[in-house]
């Protein structure tokens, strides 16, 4: 079957040669697959055709899978953010054909995740990484929330949007049964205090949502490391650019990382630390860090995972709600 073969049987590589024939590709010129990892919701996996071409296959799980509820048509999403991505000019996979309920079908970009580097390139790649993200953030669209729709139709205002994506999570915790280090009431009544800061943003903007480490390719050259792609923006929301700025900083604090904010100055884009933006900042946190604590019940996650997620992720959960909790008189060097 080829190098690299990515699964057991015939049935990757039929699924793999009708994503070709669908995207106007030979599927008789694929030698290799190759799996990727990383992903913990779709099936990734690397083609490579006779001609020494590379592409990127997504497929998602089964519909009989559990899944969050903005889970539903993440693909489309994700191949929503390739090709805004790609008006600005920033390093991303660009999707072949078009895109399908049931597959992916993308360009490989050069490099691999990010992984340890020396002090002075990481400080280059945070700057560079600043000017790449505003430059998304330029990109404005139709309306507030998930392009796929899995939560109904993109909203005229973002406090609607992101409200209900909220809600549509905490009746995920409540359906699921989700362990969190508080009930899940108390957590939508601290939240519902920090919604009148939503009404701040009246312009809905490309948000990625998930720009941890993982999901930023460095490439090596002779120059010295350069950033090859942005990847992975399955969960891609139109809204607040703010949001991107839990990610860029998982599980820390984005305001201590000064090459990255010095990058995103440099490249157009304005952030003040205000009250009220603190406290926006306070309920994405909250929003990823429930996303990571409620989806571990779906994914069926092992007992270290599990383990890891509680031990690390409640405590980061809980600091973002004591600092909704405390409202916009939050000192200004606490919190993220």
């Amino acid at each position: 079957m080829g190098e690299g073969d990515a699964g057991v049987g015939t049935d990757g590589w039929e699924r793999a040669g009708r994503a070709l024939r669908e995207a106007g590709l030979p599927p008789g010129s694929l030698v290799g697959r190759r799996a990727l990892s990383g992903g913990t919701y779709n099936t990734v996996e690397e083609l490579r055709l006779a001609d020494g071409s590379r592409y990127v296959l997504k497929v998602p799980p089964p519909r009989t899978v559990p899944t969050l509820a903005y889970e539903r048509q993440l693909l489309l999403s994700e191949a929503e953010f390739y090709v805004q991505a790609a008006t600005v000019g920033v390093p991303a996979p660009s999707p072949v054909g078009e895109c399908r309920d049931g597959h992916l079908l993308m360009t490989r970009c050069p490099g691999e995740p990010w992984a340890d580097l020396a002090d002075g390139e990481r400080r280059t790649l945070r700057r560079e990484l600043g000017r790449l993200v505003a430059r998304l953030h330029r990109v404005t669209g139709p309306g507030f929330g998930y392009p796929s729709g899995a939560l109904g139709p993109l909203a005229p205002d973002w406090r609607t949007a992101f409200t209900g994506m909220y809600e549509a999570l905490l009746d995920d915790a409540r359906g699921y049964g989700a362990w969190l280090p508080r009930p899940v009431d108390e957590v939508a009544r601290t939240a519902r205090t920090a919604f009148d800061a939503l009404d701040e943003v009246t312009v809905p903007r490309l948000v990625h949502f998930d720009l941890w480490r993982g999901n930023i390719l460095v490439e090596r050259a002779e120059a010295g490391p350069r950033i090859g792609g942005l990847i992975d923006g399955e969960r891609m929301f139109w809204g607040d650019p703010l949001a991107d700025f839990v990610s860029l900083a998982l599980l820390g604090n984005i305001r201590q990382d000064t090459d990255f904010l010095t990058g995103y100055q440099e490249g157009g884009g304005v952030v003040a630390f205000d009250g009220a933006t603190r406290q926006r900042l306070a309920l994405y946190r909250s929003y990823l860090y429930l996303i990571m604590l409620i989806e571990t019940v779906p994914r069926a996650s092992g007992d270290e995972r599990v383990a890891w997620v509680r031990a690390t992720v409640a405590p980061q959960l809980t600091a973002a709600l004591d600092e909704i909790g405390r409202g916009t008189d939050t000192p200004a060097d606490h919190g993220s």
